[in-house]
């Protein structure tokens, strides 16, 4: 029975992938040498046979043969050696075969334990450098269970990877045997368990990496993606550059009637992307990257942010539905830009009042809501819909009116 349960524990072992045989041989001997020291108190004077193939291991005990034993680990008796015959003389070596039985049924069991033991933790290693080569990496899976807080995906081997909440897109939902793609986000090892690996839909990286697939030329190394800025579920820009005169870095990227965007709009749930040629030039950037706004003058300001001054009709589509496109922009130049309402020249000469002198009679956050979507002023308030200023300022719509009752009243006679 004991040498059953070793030869499975042996079975087990070869057929471990990923591990060399040097490696192999070595665990294997040192997990004998270990039982040995157990069970005779030294392991230095005993051979190791291991024959991986068959599953099978022959171990020697060597002693020294002397007149009197002394220690009878090291030592064996002439008489003992010679009694069947002849052939061994004082200070010659006795090798003798050890039986598996000799270690009893707990030593064997302490064998099979310490072998697996050593497989789970030459799998984790295995596995861990396999992945936190990867990370960066594209991965495709299927959804084996899903939870409030994760999603538990399955690897070709049976091996778990983890798609948190947070990395997921808002409003997504798997259900067992989908396919989910997404990006090797990290790898850690927590309290000797098995390695936990974090996938990620959420991150610049992954938008990245859609593209690497989908354009040849951003594979090839002809365009470059020099930066990339998301918010995901709703909208992202890519800004691109291309090393070749010839290459349009947009058009390529795009693809034809948009056949290479498309494929990635549809993985990331309908996110709006859009794709700009990248420029050092900061003014330039900012310009491409409120498009489709027309901008009317740019002033970099001394607190850090940059104030962006567009008409009337431009602010709406600058700032873009719930802010989503002054923040990107924003995050792509690394600064925090301001839009602020220009008047056209006809008007220049009506009067009007800053929203900040009605700081007594409006909450000074109400008025930061307003200014943050391009209202500086009681008549670019005025200008819009309740309904509007209620939706893109994420005011109430009894704070909208009191607001509007107020400032109406300044330019009643």
């Amino acid at each position: 029975m004991e040498k059953t349960e070793l030869k499975d524990a042996f079975s087990e072992f070869k057929n471990l992938k990923n591990i060399d045989r040097p490696t192999m041989m070595g665990v294997l001997e040192d997990v004998f040498k270990t039982q040995l020291a157990k069970t005779y108190g030294t392991s230095d004077n005993f051979d190791i046979i291991i024959n991986i193939d068959k599953g099978d291991c022959e171990i020697y005990r060597n002693r020294e043969v002397v007149e009197n034993v002394e220690d009878p680990n090291t030592q064996i008796a002439l008489a003992e050696v010679n009694k069947d015959s002849d052939e061994y003389e004082i200070g010659e070596t006795y090798a003798e075969k050890v039986e598996m039985k000799s270690f009893g049924r707990r030593g064997i069991l302490n064998i099979r334990q310490n072998l697996q033991g050593r497989i789970m933790d030459i799998e984790k290693a295995n596995l861990y450098n396999k992945y936190i080569a990867k990370i960066g990496e594209i991965f495709t899976g299927e959804v084996y269970q899903t939870w409030s807080k994760e999603v538990l995906i399955l690897d070709e081997d049976g091996n778990e990877l983890r798609l948190p909440k947070s990395e997921q897109i808002p409003g997504e939902h798997f259900k067992k045997n989908d396919t989910v793609k997404a990006i090797i986000k990290s790898v850690e090892m927590k309290n000797n368990t098995t390695p936990y690996i974090v996938l990620s839909r959420t991150s610049d990286e992954f938008l990245e990496k859609l593209f690497e697939q989908e354009v040849p030329e951003i594979y090839d190394g002809l365009i470059t993606i020099k930066k990339v800025v998301r918010i995901p579920g709703e909208r992202a820009k890519v800004a691109v550059e291309s090393y070749d005169e010839r290459i349009d870095p947009i058009g390529a990227c795009i693809g034809v009637k948009g056949s290479r965007i498309i494929g990635i709009v549809r993985e990331l749930r309908n996110e709006n992307i859009d794709v700009l040629q990248w420029t050092g030039n900061t003014q330039l950037l900012i310009q491409r990257a409120l498009s489709p706004a027309k901008i009317s003058s740019i002033v970099p300001g001394e607190d850090g942010k940059i104030k962006v001054y567009m008409l009337p009709d431009e602010v709406k589509k600058g700032i873009g539905k719930g802010g989503c496109n002054i923040r990107l922009a924003s995050m792509l130049i690394g600064q925090e830009i301001e839009v602020w309402r220009e008047l056209p020249k006809q008007d220049e000469e009506e009067e009007d009042v800053l929203l900040s002198e009605f700081a007594n009679e409006i909450e000074p956050w109400i008025i930061e809501k307003l200014q943050s979507i391009g209202c500086d002023t009681a008549k670019s308030v005025l200008a819009l819909s309740p309904a509007d200023i209620a939706k893109r300022a994420d005011l109430e719509d009894e704070t909208v009116e009191e607001v509007l009752d107020i400032l109406r009243s300044e330019f009643e006679e």
